[in-house]
């Protein structure tokens, strides 16, 4: 049976208030959870990484710090009252912020007994300039051999370069797909899609090939929410530059807000807007 493997992102906008700090939507977590399941369940030929964002846990505390940018006082967070030791205060906050929420994340699969594991970047992986420049993939690998399911997600890093600063869940995919390919990546949000026109929402994107992006590129903005990792034209560059590195790789960007759309995307249906070569 050929295996095949698809990288989930669960987006913060999607399991918390990005309005709120620090408050987890619970009831969509558990909707979720049932739905990766029974579709883990019905699909044996399936390998699946989850991960999940930060939404309004570690971006909070992040953007008071300046953290994605370095840890260094930083002219994004000018807090001229405090030293270079309260920028790795900050660091070790976005860091328990980040493990808070996939507290919450891996409460919720396990109650609804999807077998998880959570491999937390900070204790894992450093990188360059954002690059991730290594990772202990042997520990995901066993994880997949014995059919436990791996969860990532955006957490601080140290950094050679920068000293520390924020993995997006999508720079982590990045890095996991050189070792892993995956021929699917699904990020999952609240916004149904690439728009042309944010953010009024009139023309959705269904596609998004690499060879159009350029056209469309100034009508891509970012996220209305705190979001230090760069929103969604960041999103978007980022999985094309994948889609360039990996050859078959498509990726989906969707609304999961209504039950039964994440199955329907894990199952091959293009729910909102396809990123391909």
């Amino acid at each position: 049976m050929t295996k095949e493997i698809i990288f989930l992102k669960l987006g913060g906008s999607l399991i918390t208030d990005k309005d709120k700090p620090y408050t987890p939507r619970l009831d969509k977590l558990k909707d979720l959870a049932l739905e990766i399941k029974t579709v883990l369940d019905s699909t044996p030929e399936l390998v699946l990484i989850l991960g999940h964002g930060s939404g309004s846990f570690g971006h909070t505390a992040a953007k008071k710090y300046g953290t994605r940018d370095g840890v260094k006082p930083s002219p994004l967070a000018p807090l001229p009252q405090q030293g270079e030791g309260d920028y790795w205060k900050g660091f070790a906050e976005v860091r328990f912020q980040a493990a808070e929420l996939t507290r919450y994340v891996m409460q919720t699969l396990l109650e609804a007994s999807v077998p998880a594991i959570p491999f937390s970047p900070s204790s894992s992986m450093v990188s360059n300039n954002r690059k991730v420049t290594s990772h202990n993939i042997l520990a995901i690998q066993n994880a997949l051999e014995v059919h436990l399911l791996p969860v990532v997600h955006g957490d601080v890093a140290f950094d050679e370069t920068l000293g520390g600063t924020i993995l997006s869940t999508e720079d982590v995919f990045g890095f996991l797909a050189e070792h892993f390919p995956p021929t699917r990546i699904l990020l999952a949000g609240i916004e149904a899609g690439v728009w042309e026109d944010f953010p009024a929402r009139t023309k959705l994107v269904k596609q998004i090939q690499l060879a159009d992006y350029e056209k469309m590129r100034a009508g891509i903005s970012g996220s209305a929410s705190t979001d230090v990792t760069g929103g969604m034209k960041a999103k978007v560059e980022e999985m094309l530059e994948l889609i360039k590195k990996n050859k078959g790789l498509t990726v989906q960007i969707f609304s999961a807000e209504e039950n039964g759309t994440l199955t329907r995307a894990l199952k091959g249906e293009n729910v909102g807007t396809l990123l391909s070569g």
